[in-house]
Parts: C-alpha cells; structure tokens; sequence
C-alpha cells in the first residue's frame, strides 16, 4: 500500500483538510499534497507527526486491519549466554592465545594469516 493513499484515506476518515493537517503538523501544506499524490516519501520524525494530528497508531499507515498486526515469529537471536564456540573452556583459551600471538605480529604478517585462513575456509 502507498504512503500516500493511506494517508489520505485517514485524513478523509477524520473529515480533515490538507489545510487542517498543515495547523496539527506544522508542515507546509504543499507538503501534504506532495505526499497524499506520491511525489514525496516522508520520514519516520514527518509520519509521527502526521498520526499525531490523525489520532491513530502509526502501524495504520501500512496496515489497513481492524488491529495491530500479529509480530512475525522470527527465529531467536543467540545470546552471548548460550554456549557459542569460543566463549569457554578449550575455545576460549584457544582464541585468547591466538590474540596474544596475533598481537606481537606485525601487519603484513597478520594479513597473510588472514589470506590463509581465508583459502582454508572455502576448501
């Protein structure tokens, strides 16, 4: 759905005029007009804005349902909690002493490490 179009769908709902959305925004009239036609994409700040001075939750702008919509159930980010290679026991002492070595290296000899490592991973 277009910005726009929901836009002014809400502002003909609400039996408002561009003019009125110019005195509850503080935006330039032509400004509305531009964004109701396509021609401007607002912001997130200019969208606030505009549900503010509609009385309605900004998810109305890309969702036309009676309610917000349902979150995607989306699969769990791993925290640094869980048990991840290198966060202890033999890993973690494995990446530490590699930091140490990778330390007192200089830099061309740490980029051709880096190169190794590299051709070694795509075998």
């Amino acid at each position: 759905m277009i910005i726009g179009d929901r836009l002014r769908s809400l502002r003909a709902e609400k039996k408002l005029s561009q003019g009125d959305m110019k005195k509850r925004t503080g935006l330039f009239g032509s400004y509305v007009s531009r964004v109701e036609n396509g021609h401007t994409v607002p912001s997130i700040e200019t969208l606030e804005k505009m549900a503010r001075a509609l009385e309605v939750p900004m998810y109305e702008f890309f969702y036309d349902g009676d309610e917000p919509p349902k979150p995607p159930n989306l699969p769990k980010y791993k925290s640094s909690d869980e048990n991840v290679w290198g966060s202890s026991g033999k890993e973690a002492r494995f990446l530490s002493n590699l930091r140490r070595l990778l330390g007192k290296a200089n830099e061309q000899d740490r980029k051709i490490i880096l190169l190794m490592a590299q051709k070694m991973a795509h075998r």
